[in-house]
């Protein structure tokens, strides 16, 4: 795996970054979506980053483009195909062969599935793999109606020898796991010649500073390193760092021990005396307080850079089937991956299988202490977990969600 990352810095223009389609999953940035593309494995795999959030709440969201042994290229979980977008994977088709398959490996997150149609027209000759038991809210449609070309689209088999790229990769299905009103499944892909795992959100990794595709756009880190709605931000490293580090704390836990909600007649009276009160300031209004540790949760959170299964994943999905992800972290870990590529946060990842199999031992009663899979990284400050807690709470007493089962 190389060391250097080479990411595009070519000069580029408003007009390159346009996604027509952000209505549909009306996430910010919205129809405006930069790339940066960024070799990982000289010629072999590349990374294309794009930010997707809420109410500044942004973090990378990542394709993956693999070089095949044979010719041509292979796409992990497609972004926005913007023209800019477009422009750098055509400069990998023209010196790599065209894009032969494009893999949709998950069936709930629509922030990956509402890409993979416009994607895929762009290469009309390429072959669309997607995970079984796919769906949509609030109706269930077919795929050709969600975009997908239906002549050329097909399940990706539970055999992985069955499928055309079986010599270069093999593939784990995690689920369906059935979550009331919907499902929960992802496909690991193992890349055999570089070692590499791809995943789309299992598990991931945190990096203390902001990733350099969030850095192209730097109002969400300074709107959430303010401490009071009258602060003037200042531009400054310190400040993009303490925004981006509050950003993954309400990424993944929605509410943290450190944060509190102000009374909305207090917002109100604040916003008075904010510096900036334009639409893009949200008017003024910050209803969030900080408590003066609020990093301490951060820093448990990143574990210096260790690697994780998401708390919202954690409380709300992956303890609904505790066996059978279990079972699923087993079979991923008995390859014999170096590095692992997540669709969010940091990327690549320097991590072997014990590492990503001991991610998942907060599932079971009684982890191996010490040895491959140590769990002394785990758990996560149990404090953190209080607003998904809640969720959760809610969500089994109103009968949405099925509860969640004993741990294995």
């Amino acid at each position: 795996m190389a060391d250097e990352r080479i990411v595009n810095t070519q000069q580029i223009y408003p007009k390159d970054f346009s996604w027509g389609l952000w209505p549909v999953v009306p996430l910010y940035p919205y129809g405006r979506r930069q790339t940066i593309r960024q070799e990982v494995l000289k010629d072999t795999i590349w990374n294309f980053d794009q930010i997707q959030g809420i109410f500044y709440v942004v973090v990378p969201i990542r394709m993956t483009v693999v070089k095949l042994e044979t010719g041509g290229l292979l796409v992990y979980a497609p972004v926005a195909p913007t023209p800019e977008c477009m422009r750098l994977v055509n400069e990998l088709v023209v010196k790599h062969g065209n894009i032969k398959y494009i893999i949709l490996p998950t069936i709930s997150g629509i922030e990956h599935k509402v890409f993979v149609g416009p994607f895929a027209r762009y290469f009309p000759t390429a072959q669309v793999f997607v995970a079984p038991h796919q769906w949509s809210f609030p109706l269930n449609l077919p795929l050709s109606w969600l975009g997908l070309p239906s002549k050329r689209t097909q399940v990706l088999p539970e055999d992985s020898s069955k499928t055309p790229f079986a010599d270069e990769f093999d593939y784990a299905m995690l689920g369906p796991i059935g979550l009331g009103p919907g499902r929960f499944a992802e496909v690991a892909f193992f890349h055999k010649r570089s070692h590499t795992l791809l995943v789309t959100d299992s598990v991931l990794s945190i990096p203390e500073d902001p990733p350099a595709i969030v850095l192209l756009d730097r109002y969400p880190l300074l709107f959430h390193a303010k401490d009071d709605a009258s602060d003037l931000v200042v531009d400054s490293q310190a400040n993009r760092c303490k925004g981006w580090q509050r950003i993954c704390l309400f990424a993944l836990y929605f509410q943290p021990r450190a944060l509190d909600i102000r009374r909305w007649g207090q917002v109100l009276q604040d916003s008075l005396k904010a510096p900036e009160r334009s639409r893009k300031a949200y008017f003024g209004l910050y209803p969030f307080k900080w408590q003066s540790d609020w990093q301490r949760s951060f820093d448990a959170l990143r574990g210096n850079g260790r690697l994780f299964v998401a708390p919202i994943l954690q409380t709300l999905i992956l303890n609904r089937a505790p066996k059978e992800t279990i079972d699923w972290a087993d079979k991923v870990a008995s390859w014999d991956f170096e590095w692992i590529i997540s669709c969010h946060f940091d990327s690549p990842i320097k991590a072997q299988a014990h590492q990503f199999r001991q991610a998942f031992s907060f599932l079971e009663k009684q982890p191996v202490s010490g040895g491959l899979f140590s769990s002394s990284s785990y758990p996560l400050p149990e404090e953190d977990f209080k607003a998904l807690r809640e969720i959760d709470t809610g969500l089994n007493k109103f009968g949405i969600v099925p509860a969640a089962k004993e741990k294995v």
